[in-house]
């Protein structure tokens, strides 16, 4: 699995000039599932971002996790996260899991994030999206192999 963790005011996905789902100040997340990826890895993950120490406290020190502010989450699935370069100038997405089981990981995983019942939202799997939100910092982290 592969993250790409932005820390937001506001982002919404837009889909046919419509929104789908938006959130205020939160993480907009990113997810590409790699071959032999799995509902096992989920706990360490979410626990990573949701604990993720990037919000500013009172004295502007990055000190404090999505659960501290009360954020949201929006996540997106974007398999081009798995896009190998070395070759060419045509990117690769061989290490990109199968739609099929992709889109029940990033089902599951949405369930998963709501377990700590934290406000998701997400993006709609395949669906051709435009993401629309305001990064805070900018703050963005890289997460995953």
């Amino acid at each position: 699995m592969k993250f790409v963790i932005q820390r937001v005011d506001e982002a919404s996905v837009i889909i046919d000039d419509e929104i789908y789902s938006s959130i205020n100040q939160g993480l907009l997340v990113l997810v590409g599932f790699k071959v032999g990826d799995n509902n096992k890895l989920f706990d360490y993950y979410v626990n990573k971002i949701i604990n993720m120490r990037i919000f500013n406290d009172e004295n502007k020190k990055m000190d404090l996790s999505l659960l501290d502010i009360t954020g949201s989450i929006l996540l997106v699935s974007q398999f081009t996260l798995l896009a190998n370069t070395e070759k060419g100038n045509r990117p690769s997405y061989i290490e990109s899991e199968d739609y099929t089981i992709a889109e029940k990981l990033y089902d599951d995983l949405v369930n998963f994030f709501k377990n700590f019942e934290i406000n998701v939202e997400k993006g709609r799997f395949g669906a051709n999206m435009k993401l629309d939100f305001v990064n805070n910092g900018p703050v963005t982290i890289l997460l995953g192999d």
